[in-house]
């Protein structure tokens, strides 16, 4: 029997905190291009289409998850992964037939790529007062329930800001007719040397 082949493997990436058992940030996927008769538990199909249901979902997994000694559990039918980060639950939920350990990679990405764009200060208020970056980063691992990377150095280089001094002015950019030319000029050179270095 030929098995349903989808690159959709992420159902949801949710931080919750530890503390006051709140939503820090929680994304649901699904996927873009379902079937037209639509199976209950099939890959990229959200079960947790109402606030109501996604928050009994995320509590009833703190509830599971918080004396657990491992990183992976199957809860509601769904594999779920998970890493704690100062008062900061991450996790990643898959299918029910999904691979634990891609899942896995993609938690650890997360952790270490906030880490890197925290500064090993992964708490809930650093994640609310750096929410932008939080949601680029988690965007730039998942899009659409489709895992694109899972380098954690990668995925920060692609969401942090550029440091301050880089940024040119832009009154300092010469327009004129005589700058735009220099500007010519200095593409041509550059592209000559490349090309005379192959």
């Amino acid at each position: 029997m030929p098995t349903n082949l989808t690159l959709f493997s992420v159902n949801a990436i949710l931080l919750l905190s530890t503390d006051d058992r709140t939503r820090i940030l929680t994304k649901y996927y699904s996927a873009p291009h379902q079937a037209t008769p639509v199976v209950p538990n099939a890959p990229g199909t959200n079960p947790y289409s109402t606030v109501k249901e996604q928050k009994a979902f995320e509590k009833g997994l703190l509830d599971k998850t918080n004396k657990q000694s491992s990183d992976v559990i199957l809860y509601d039918g769904r594999v779920v992964v998970f890493k704690m980060e100062g008062d900061v639950m991450m996790y990643v939920v898959g299918g029910g037939e999904e691979n634990e350990v891609l899942l896995y990679s993609v938690v650890l990405c997360l952790r270490d790529a906030l880490g890197i764009l925290l500064k090993n200060s992964t708490d809930k208020r650093t994640v609310i007062e750096n929410y932008d970056l939080v949601s680029l980063a988690i965007d730039e691992i998942v899009d659409d329930g489709i895992i694109l990377e899972t380098d954690p150095v990668v995925v920060a280089s692609r969401v942090s800001k550029p440091p301050a001094q880089d940024i040119v002015n832009v009154k300092e950019i010469d327009l004129s007719e005589q700058g735009l030319l220099n500007a010519w000029d200095f593409g041509k050179r550059k592209l000559a040397e490349r090309l005379r270095q192959m």
